[in-house]
């Protein structure tokens, strides 16, 4: 072999590594039975060269993915881990079908059962009508997440009520009790205002406050889709613009209700996207326009004073604006629930509150305390992920869906 003979031979061709993946271990020895994935890399080094991948025998045909269909599951699947909690949020409830909706009892389900539950456990302990009854008869509202200021004040009531009616039977206790907790629930709504305020003419803006997670974006949604369909024109404002994924989350609401969004650059001015979603309302001359704002501590006093500063804009705009500012609040969390509302009632002119998740929970009882301690109107109740789930509050049917099968005596 000459000299140069070396540099003119064709090299032989790499060899080919087939490497075969399996979604579950071996166990004994032998394959899994039902692999639900194969995926093969072939390395092919020289072009036009193809590679014939041999598989297994005891893997059908049908159980192979092709390599184009596994890299397109990886790259979904990698996008959907980014995603923020929020983005998920909103893919679950923006894609759910909103032909139906759930009503009050339904929705009240968990909370009743609850109701019952503790009811009935407290009754099967009745001896007598003593201070050790009415001791257990407290803690048991307590439970119920009435609040301990309402459980005080309701035992006091129970016990001049049940002296009043000579009740001493286990049916006549109950059935006093109830009716007393029945007529507390509708007692509050007399006075109340439950009602929706709008400006008697140009847009009525509707201010949405509330920590992060409560679902504020998702119930401007629903009730901007509610009014929509109502017939009003409606613009939405995306002022929370320090949250990942907020604006992307209110403007997919629009998107899918086809409604515009205002909205401004990450980190923006959340005062600025206000005053933009001001102007645009008068412009397009809209009905309602809402806005969304960022999930703020309650101690925080800088987040505070900025939402003093949207709202002065507003009324700079619009004298008689905002015509409500809705506290959201998450049912889930029973008592600090209630203490956001104490917080966010002293720093902010709350007109209102939303009560969201009230379907998911057994802390239904938390409406009482809102409405006897800090005498805030509930305006709106969210049953259930649909737009029809968003419900406007009435304190009788509350009532009769929460304590209507203890009356009747029927654990339904």
């Amino acid at each position: 072999m000459g000299l140069f003979d070396f540099f003119k031979k064709k090299p032989a061709a790499p060899k080919v590594v087939v490497e075969v993946l399996y979604p579950q271990t071996w166990e004994n020895g032998e394959a899994p039975v039902e692999p639900t994935v194969l995926a093969a890399e072939v390395l092919q080094p020289t072009p036009g060269e193809a590679v014939e991948i041999q598989v297994p025998s005891h893997i059908a045909a049908e159980d192979v993915a092709p390599v184009a269909e596994v890299v397109e599951t990886v790259e979904t699947e990698t996008e959907t881990e980014t995603e923020t909690e929020t983005e998920t949020e909103t893919e679950t409830e923006t894609e759910t079908a909103v032909t139906s909706e759930t009503n009050l009892d339904e929705g009240l389900t968990k909370t009743r059962k609850t109701w019952s539950e503790r009811w009935n456990a407290f009754m099967a302990n009745f001896r007598s009508v003593d201070e050790d009854f009415f001791e257990e008869l407290e803690e048991t509202l307590i439970g119920a997440d009435v609040g301990a200021q309402t459980a005080l004040q309701l035992t006091d009531e129970l016990r001049n009520e049940v002296k009043l009616q000579n009740a001493k039977s286990k049916a006549d206790i109950s059935r006093v009790i109830i009716d007393k907790l029945v007529e507390h629930y509708r007692s509050q709504g007399v006075n109340e205002d439950a009602s929706m305020h709008f400006a008697p003419e140009g847009p009525t803006v509707i201010l949405f406050v509330g920590v992060n997670g409560v679902g504020k974006t998702t119930t401007i949604g629903k009730m901007s889709a509610r009014y929509k369909a109502e017939g009003k024109q409606v613009v939405l404002a995306a002022a929370d613009t320090f949250r990942a994924g907020a604006t992307q989350q209110l403007q997919a609401w629009g998107e899918r209700n086809g409604i515009p969004v205002v909205a401004g650059a990450a980190n923006a001015d959340p005062a600025s996207v206000v005053y933009d979603g001001v102007k645009t309302a008068i412009e397009t001359n809209a009905d309602i326009l809402f806005v969304d704002t960022a999930g703020r501590l309650q101690n925080n006093v800088n987040l505070m004073q900025e939402l003093a500063k949207m709202k002065r804009i507003i009324t700079r705009e619009l004298p008689n604006e905002p015509q409500e500012v809705l506290l959201a609040l998450d049912a889930t969390t029973g008592q600090n629930a209630l203490q956001q509302a104490r917080l966010f009632k002293d720093s902010t002119d709350v007109t209102g509150i939303v009560l969201t998740k009230l379907d998911g929970t057994a802390k239904g009882g938390i409406i009482l305390p809102i409405r006897n301690e800090l005498h805030l109107p509930v305006k709106w109740v969210g049953l259930g992920e649909q737009v029809g789930d968003l419900q406007p509050f009435d304190a009788d049917d509350f009532a009769k869906s929460l304590f209507g099968s203890l009356l009747i005596g029927d654990d339904k």
